[in-house]
């Protein structure tokens, strides 16, 4: 029997197949129809003049996708500044892609140049677990977990408890990283988050097994959350655009595309790419 531990039980029963007969390219096509905002962009609040928010999807070890949106970031920064920035990345910064490691080091080095508030996204949370020793090293592998030991130059082939061997070889630096990534983070009328929110639970009471993992009843819920939520996590072939919330995983290291949005004093919107 499968172990749990990979999973939320609140989000597992919703979670997409990401079975060899179709792939998860052939999953974002079917998605593809009515992924975006289609007639009419909804219209989101705006927050206070002198703040400007980047907000960055899921990455997945994708660090050649990343300082290309560093590159949008710092050219629209230029065209339209304000007295302060923030980049708030939405999780989910590990496994999949080729280069993990990278892309910790990145966003951590980042930090050191301009403020950004980085989130926990449920990789994060599972492969802090694994270092722990709390899921089987072939669970963790096979769940996207290899490309981030090879990204730290660990082989799995050729260890014989993974777990150990990829603890001696992250930099502490990362670790701490790692281990201080917030679940969530509210500014005036947006909450970040990876997965999204409960429905009808106040943001300030939401928990993290939710904020990491939640899945069906967050994304089928259409009234208001208390917030725009900005998320990642399911991911789709374009940016969702919803009145009530914003899904910016448009699945990186299969798509090649790394969304970014920009919040300021006239709402929000996608930078550097189509919507439709």
């Amino acid at each position: 029997m499968k172990s749990s531990a990979l999973t939320s039980p609140r989000a597992e029963a919703s979670r997409p197949s990401w079975g060899a007969k179709h792939g998860l390219l052939g999953w974002f096509g079917r998605r593809r129809a009515g992924t975006g905002a289609s007639a009419g962009l909804p219209t989101y609040p705006p927050i206070d003049a002198k703040t400007v928010i980047y907000a960055v999807g899921d990455i997945h070890g994708r660090a050649d996708l990343l300082q290309h949106v560093h590159g949008l970031i710092e050219r629209d920064w230029q065209e339209r500044p304000a007295a302060r920035r923030l980049e708030v990345y939405l999780g989910d910064y590990v496994d999949r892609g080729p280069d993990s490691a990278s892309v910790v080091s990145t966003l951590r080095k980042r930090s050191g140049k301009c403020r950004i508030m980085a989130l926990r996204g449920n990789h994060e949370a599972v492969l802090l677990r694994f270092l722990e020793g709390r899921i089987p090293d072939r669970e963790w592998l096979e769940w996207g977990g290899a490309a981030t030991a090879l990204s730290y130059g660990v082989s799995p082939s050729r260890e014989a408890i993974v777990s150990a061997a990829l603890s001696r070889a992250i930099p502490l630096e990362d670790m701490e990283f790692l281990r201080g990534l917030r679940a969530s983070y509210r500014y005036g009328p947006y909450f970040f988050a990876h997965a999204g929110v409960l429905p009808n639970r106040p943001l300030e009471e939401q928990v993290a097994e939710d904020l990491l993992w939640i899945r069906k009843p967050f994304l089928e819920h259409t009234a208001s959350f208390g917030a725009i939520v900005v998320h990642g996590h399911t991911p789709n072939a374009e940016p969702q655009l919803r009145p009530n919330r914003i899904n910016l995983d448009t699945g990186a290291y299969a798509t090649h595309r790394l969304t970014c949005l920009r919040v300021d004093s006239s709402g929000a919107a996608v930078i550097g790419t189509d919507t439709q």
